[in-house]
């Protein structure tokens, strides 16, 4: 067994799985690794692409898994013998350089979700802090943690940055000692020039269909970093994490909700072409009003560059967001958030809980998975922060027309059931109070209120409602990324 790389301590054979350390000039087999999952990446040993001017080949594997999921580490061997990660989740990638500490790093346990540190004179949010095990590994790998051992990960966004994706993505690996550092920012798959990727004939596309453990329907997997699926038979929703040829669990839902954008359409969104793979409905409490709830939906998007975005049906109108790379300056008293140079004012908290799902998801969805949230406005602009005790995430993104909606879905013919309250004021024309169709609908409005006031109350659980007739905003503006924070 040759290294290609001199940073490279460790390797795991090809062929029987060995894992073997070098120790100069000896090498000693320590164990067997356990399989790869396959996670039927893009990506693959001796792969090559190019970075910030400077080639670089694909030499190392190393999966992980945590609470929502799993995600995969590539080590990198640039062409000057430096080494490099290139992380991938969920159809997001990070190119990151190993980052040498002048001082010892507290321990992992001082790092609070949503809380700021500085680290070598630079100011950072922390983004998630939670336990994650090495599952499986490959090629040549610079450390390797105790295999099935969990340890403490933890990941830091600046908040600086001149563009979307310029935001610092820090990651501080307690699986060794000292703790390893890399810093590194968001990259586009097709900005790497990357040859030698995987072809789609690699796949084993048989493996990717199962029964449903609940009713036995048959079910496929469409795409291959799904870690949950709802059952279209019985609305079960079925865990994929560990793989489908292991045990699967499941969770029934009641009151099916259907979506008003089927699952599978197409559309092209400010200049991509998306797909809707998932949608969930979720609901809100505001904590000084905890008797009142709304509701609102968000279509899961995939592209298969891109990765996912959500777009969110809201009382208050359509937008589209995806999460963000740095982590916006709040101010003192979070009333306010800047990002990019931008200042939103915050609208909204409240604390928000998926009560129904159809599709796939990237990460581990499950009913009542619960989070606080903060939305904040600029306009047209929108931002959203969610947080759980062991990850919190932003999403940006902008508002869309109703009608806009309606164009790219090619769903003109539900275009008054897509019709929110973002639609323009009415101008009246001259001679509008001899119109008989305007008296004709006045009449079924009265009608309809009147039989409003003896029926119940629009159900938030099932319907994209709003209960609070003092609330402006009908739910989120970001979905919940969560298996996507890591990277």
């Amino acid at each position: 067994m040759s290294f290609l790389s001199a940073q490279s301590t460790h390797a795991v054979c090809a062929y029987c799985s060995s894992m073997v350390v070098r120790q100069g000039e000896t090498l000693a087999r320590i164990g067997k690794m356990a399989e790869l999952f396959d996670d039927h990446s893009p990506l693959q040993l001796q792969a090559t692409g190019r970075w910030n001017g400077q080639g670089f080949t694909l030499v190392g594997r190393l999966q992980y898994r945590y609470a929502e999921g799993t995600w995969t580490e590539w080590h990198v061997l640039r062409d000057d013998g430096s080494t490099a990660f290139l992380s991938e989740d969920n159809g997001a990638y990070v190119f990151a350089l190993p980052q040498p500490q002048q001082r010892a790093l507290p321990g992992a346990e001082h790092f609070r979700v949503g809380a700021t540190t500085a680290i070598s004179g630079r100011v950072f949010t922390v983004a998630s802090n939670q336990p994650v095990t090495l599952i499986a590994a490959q090629g040549e790998l610079p450390h390797l943690p105790a295999l099935g051992q969990p340890f403490a990960m933890v990941e830091l966004r600046s908040q600086s940055g001149a563009a979307a994706d310029g935001a610092e993505v820090l990651s501080i690996d307690f699986g060794s000692t000292p703790p390893g550092v890399s810093a590194g920012r968001a990259v586009q798959l097709e900005a790497l020039g990357l040859s030698g990727l995987r072809g789609t004939a690699t796949r084993d596309e048989q493996a990717r269909q199962f029964n449903c453990p609940h009713c036995g329907a048959s079910l496929r997997l469409q795409l291959a970093s799904s870690k949950s699926l709802a059952c279209e038979a019985c609305h079960s929703i079925i865990d994929v994490s560990q793989g489908i040829g292991g045990e699967l669990t499941s969770a029934l839902q009641d009151e099916p909700v259907v979506p008003l954008i089927p699952l599978g359409s197409t559309a092209l969104l400010q200049g991509v072409q998306w797909q809707v793979v998932g949608f969930q409905h979720r609901m809100g409490t505001a904590p000084e009003e905890p008797d009142e709830h709304f509701g609102w939906e968000e279509y899961l998007l995939f592209n298969a560059q891109r990765g996912f975005v959500f777009l969110v049906d809201a009382t208050d109108g359509w937008s589209l967001v995806k999460p963000a790379t740095g982590a916006p300056v709040l101010s003192p008293n979070a009333q306010t958030a800047t990002y990019l140079g931008t200042r939103y004012q915050l609208q909204e908290r409240y604390v928000a809980e998926t009560n129904y799902v159809v599709g796939e998801f990237y990460w581990q969805v499950q009913r009542g998975q619960r989070t606080n949230n903060s939305d904040y406005r600029a306009g047209r602009s929108l931002l959203s922060m969610e947080r759980s005790a062991s990850e919190q995430t932003w999403s940006v993104g902008s508002s869309i027309a109703s009608d806009a909606v309606a164009r790219a879905f090619k769903l003109e013919g539900k275009a008054a059931l897509l019709e929110r309250s973002d639609v323009g004021p009415w101008t009246p024309s001259p001679g509008w109070l001899l119109d008989p169709r305007l008296w004709v609908f006045v009449t079924i409005v009265l009608v309809l209120l009147a039989i409003s006031q003896c029926s119940q109350r629009c159900d938030p659980n099932v319907e994209n409602c709003n209960n609070s007739a003092a609330r402006t905003s009908g739910g989120s503006y970001g979905g919940y990324s969560s298996g996507g924070g890591h990277k």
